[in-house]
């Protein structure tokens, strides 16, 4: 259940009793990292296949109007201009920049773009959509999103911001990052002279971690854990280069035919210049939101970052929400006031990490 624009409907919620922002994790990168580090050494004892051991692992959104996300000394454009001109980027190899937008058919009759062939429509977003394509080049496919820029331009999505800024941030965002977890930015072509502006994105053959909650029961701990593996890795990186992703969920975590999820969609995400990730406004999914956004406060995006991946894990585990209403306002309600229920019996270890993920202060 996914409804509208989370901390920008100023719904008032019955509180049980006050509750302040959640704080910063401080140094969060290093808790991620510590969890990582168990992971492993439980990997290096194989002699001991025991589905207890989750002490290892800690930690197309619909937008309406709503006001500049954070109050930044610099905005996220300017600090990835900044990165991008002084050559501060994550990336070994450049993402490719063409220019001109050649579109014709192949002697099959099949739509193409440059030496992109079309195969199928697979998905959509806020803006545009995303096509399988086929490239003459090397042969191997690639997830295109395609856009109108003059559509971008007249959608407005701030007073001082249409959704051709949240595209381009998007790209810039994406041509820093360089990560075996995280869909990887291969080509932008942006042609002066058309319409067309289209991402070329690694093309992920396999699946979402799931849709909506996942399916009844869950996915397993076995295969949970293999998945929140590669999402905390995903996003641990993101982190320590102070982006703030703001929609974890598992419509935007894609699995690999090889198992390996990625994390993708960076339209809504932001950068920070240092360590001070304190946001204003939550453009992310509303079920998946941590409390502080829900009652509009300012709060800290990696901790919301988180707070989200805790409820990524609960979906995987248990095939549903922890917190959902009938409505959006019963909704933010229950994740800001309702305690965490979890079953008496399930593994400890899981447990704990779950009530520590979706922690509330």
């Amino acid at each position: 259940m996914e409804i509208g624009c989370c901390g920008c409907f100023g719904f008032s919620f019955a509180k049980k009793h006050k509750k302040d922002l959640r704080p910063r994790v401080e140094g969060g990168n290093h808790v991620l990292q510590g969890l990582l580090n168990e992971e492993v050494e439980e990997d290096d004892d194989e002699e001991e296949e025991d589905n207890n051991s989750y002490c290892d692992i800690m930690t197309e959104t619909e937008r309406e109007d709503h006001e500049e996300f954070r109050d930044p000394r610099k905005s996220s454009q300017e600090i990835l201009e900044y990165r991008t001109e002084n050559g501060m980027i994550c990336r070994e190899f450049p993402v490719k920049e063409t220019h001109k937008v050649i579109r014709s058919e192949d002697e099959d009759g099949n739509k193409m773009v440059n030496e992109y062939v079309r195969e199928c429509k697979i998905g959509s977003g806020s803006y545009g959509k995303v096509v399988l394509y086929r490239s003459l080049v090397d042969g191997k496919h690639y997830a295109i999103k395609a856009f109108h820029k003059s559509h971008l331009i007249k959608l407005r999505v701030a007073p001082s911001e249409t959704a051709m800024t949240d595209v381009l941030r998007e790209v810039l965002i994406m041509k820093m990052l360089d990560h075996p977890n995280i869909v990887n930015l291969v080509e932008v072509i942006d042609d002066p002279n058309t319409d067309r502006f289209y991402m070329v994105l690694e093309y992920v053959k396999g699946q979402w971690v799931f849709e909506g909650a996942g399916p009844p029961g869950g996915l397993g701990e076995t295969v949970a854990r293999s998945y929140l593996r590669d999402i905390v890795s995903g996003l641990m990186y993101l982190h320590s280069h102070n982006i703030v992703h703001g929609d974890i969920k598992p419509d935007n975590l894609l699995v690999s035919a090889t198992g390996t999820v990625k994390i993708g969609d960076f339209s809504v995400s932001q950068v920070f210049e240092d360590e001070n990730d304190e946001l204003r406004r939550s453009p992310g999914t509303p079920v998946f939101t941590a409390p502080e956004c829900c009652l509009g406060q300012n709060y800290h995006g990696k901790t919301a970052d988180i707070w989200a991946v805790g409820v990524t894990l609960y979906c995987m585990i248990f095939g549903q929400y922890p917190f959902l209403g009938d409505t959006l306002q019963d909704t933010y309600d229950k994740i800001v006031n309702n305690t965490l229920s979890l079953p008496e019996d399930m593994n400890p270890l899981l447990k704990n990490l779950i009530e520590g993920l979706l922690c509330k202060g």
